[in-house]
């Protein structure tokens, strides 16, 4: 999966409780599509051995400088991005002061790729004045960081310094290995549902997850954009990296995506809103009486056409999406001029891989200078790639 498609990348492991979690972030970076190479500390070793790491990778660990000679230079000069995690109080330290006493000290040092820690210790280590100066020493030199994460500690303590999840890991490390081609502009992401209230229990909505629009606002924040994301409510978890704001109907996401525009170079409209509402919800619950319910609908607002006019003062890019399930390349176009939209995905009810509620989508992308591109069925997240690739190359 981009950006980590057979790239290289330096796990360092150092003596912490929380190396555990390392062993999932390495099968996780494998899983990727990453090649992996790890260093171990040997207080490392105390908590996660070599063993398990070699199975992962299916590559020699390194864990002493004298085992394989220039081994320090190699690793750091092969690899796109080196990680260190967990990254205890002890190896930031010696990070900060620039001490090469051991090949993952050493390696980093040496390291012409950009470094992320992942710190995890106690939350008295983590608040010491003498760790927050390393930060910031550490910081000045130009080393990312991810975390650390307020939760259980392994003391039974509640407090900041527990080690990121892999999922944020990946996030910023792919940020660092991605070109930075979105960096200075802002997007603004639309995903999921939205519902209309019917009464404090029901509403009218669709099966949309939000996944889609999550795969683009995290493909833009990768590639260094300021993202915004507008979410209907979803039980997916939100990108790490986007700024997101949460709605539930179709007039709090218009009144979101009314402010976030002033600031907009990019509109990605991914969301499903709902096309209809009911214009006088009950304030209090229906009962069921045994006779049928008739309710009445009206027409929701049409996001596109409310934007329209602040999109086109400020030159706002924009893409759309069309599900639908009759001569959809004729609606897509159609679509594409009345709403004033730059780009227009298109996909079909129907189809059980592309849609809602499906890990892949199958869509054909339109846009107003009279392209077709028909992208086959992917993973959402090679859509969302996709989909941006053709947007940067005409976005100037």
């Amino acid at each position: 999966m981009r950006p980590f498609d057979d790239r290289p990348v330096l796990v360092v492991v150092t003596g912490g409780i929380a190396a555990y979690k390392t062993a999932y972030l390495v099968r996780r970076l494998r899983e990727v599509g990453a090649v992996v190479d790890v260093v171990l500390t040997r207080s490392a070793e105390r908590f996660v051995g070599r063993a398990t790491f070699e199975g992962l990778t299916g590559r020699p660990i390194g864990t002493s400088l004298w085992e394989r000679p220039l081994d320090h230079i190699d690793l750091g000069r092969r690899a796109g991005v080196a990680i260190v995690a967990p990254a205890t109080a002890d190896f930031l330290a010696k990070l900060a002061t620039g001490q090469a006493d051991s090949l993952a000290a050493a390696t980093l040092l040496a390291a012409p790729c950009p470094v992320l820690l992942c710190p995890a210790m106690n939350q008295r280590m983590w608040k010491h004045p003498a760790t927050q100066r390393n930060v910031d020493t550490l910081r000045e030199f130009g080393l990312w960081m991810v975390g650390p994460d307020v939760g259980q500690l392994a003391e039974g303590e509640i407090g900041i310094g527990r080690m990121s999840e892999s999922v944020e890991i990946l996030a910023v490390a792919g940020r660092l290995l991605e070109e930075q081609s979105l960096e200075g502009r802002n997007v603004v992401v639309t995903a999921g549902p939205t519902r209309a209230p019917i009464d404090p229990v029901r509403y009218v909505g669709n099966r949309a997850s939000g996944h889609m629009g999550q795969a683009l606002a995290a493909s833009a924040w990768r590639r260094g954009a300021s993202v915004t994301l507008v979410s209907g409510p979803t039980t997916r978890p939100h990108p790490y990296g986007p700024h997101v704001i949460a709605v539930d109907t179709a007039e709090e996401m218009l009144d979101a995506l009314r402010e976030a525009l002033e600031e907009a170079d990019l509109l990605l409209m991914a969301a499903a809103v709902s096309d209809f509402r009911v214009p006088s919800p009950s304030d209090s619950k229906i009962k069921k009486t045994g006779g049928d319910l008739e309710l009445r609908l009206v027409a929701g607002p049409d996001l596109l056409k409310e934007t329209r006019a602040a999109r086109d003062r400020r030159g706002i890019v924009t893409l759309g999406f069309a599900l639908e399930t009759d001569t959809p390349i004729e609606n897509g176009r159609e679509k594409l001029s009345s709403k004033g939209v730059d780009f227009m995905a298109v996909n079909e009810v129907g189809d059980p891989e592309a849609g809602f509620e499906v890990p892949t989508n199958r869509i054909t992308l339109l846009d107003r200078w009279g392209e077709v591109e028909e992208l086959p069925v992917l993973p959402k997240e090679e859509v969302a790639d996709r989909i941006l690739d053709r947007i940067e190359a005409r976005l100037d």
